[in-house]
């Protein structure tokens, strides 16, 4: 079917917060957590720097590049600043203010898909798609679950970044809707 996303493709995700203000999941400077590799929030759009906010998508199962991504599949989110700007990855605790509101991980990218077993690894779930055969869409709106400790929260953003350029801070949440729809994230294609 057309439009199916697929194993491979290059994304960009943009955040829902404030009907879809949030910004693009973006890598932005170092990060000082051991075994990160650059700090992740978003910006204002898909393409701060050459492949900041450029993610491609593999699956963490075992299934082949241009197989269709379905909902709940078990995947990879690698960053292509620079040609490599690490997997996407729970590293740390959140600020005291995230904590608050349900936080559990401070997010950043990582030079391995997986620091610890399960840090970068991430279900996706579609929110619905057109058919409604399972397959995950580019358009669609999507939570994406983190399994590290089996129990990694939702990513979302949650309060304003220091980061030069960006926008929002980026964590992990118990809850899957805070506030405001600060875990959903639309899929768009990457233009090459």
């Amino acid at each position: 079917m057309a439009n199916e996303l697929k194993y491979g493709d290059q994304i960009h995700l943009q955040n829902g917060y404030g009907g879809w203000q949030g910004g693009y999941l973006d890598t932005n400077s170092g990060n000082p957590a051991q075994g990160s590799k650059y700090g992740v929030s978003t910006t204002n759009t898909p393409a701060r720097a050459k492949g900041t906010g450029t993610w491609e998508i593999l699956s963490a199962s075992g299934k082949a590049a241009g197989q269709p991504v379905t909902s709940g599949d078990l995947i990879y989110l690698r960053n292509l600043y620079g040609g490599d700007g690490g997997y996407l990855d729970t590293n740390s605790g959140p600020t005291t203010t995230q904590a608050n509101d349900g936080a559990k991980y401070d997010v950043s990218t990582s030079p391995a898909r997986d620091r610890a077993p399960g840090t970068g690894r991430w279900r996706i779930f579609a929110q619905t798609s057109a058919p409604a055969d399972q397959n995950v869409r580019f358009g669609d709106t999507v939570l994406l679950w983190n399994t590290w400790d089996d129990n990694g929260g939702f990513l979302e953003t949650n309060g304003g970044s220091s980061d030069t350029g960006s926008k929002y801070d980026v964590c992990t949440n118990a809850y899957f809707n805070r506030s405001s729809n600060v875990a959903d994230w639309k899929i768009h294609q990457a233009q090459g």
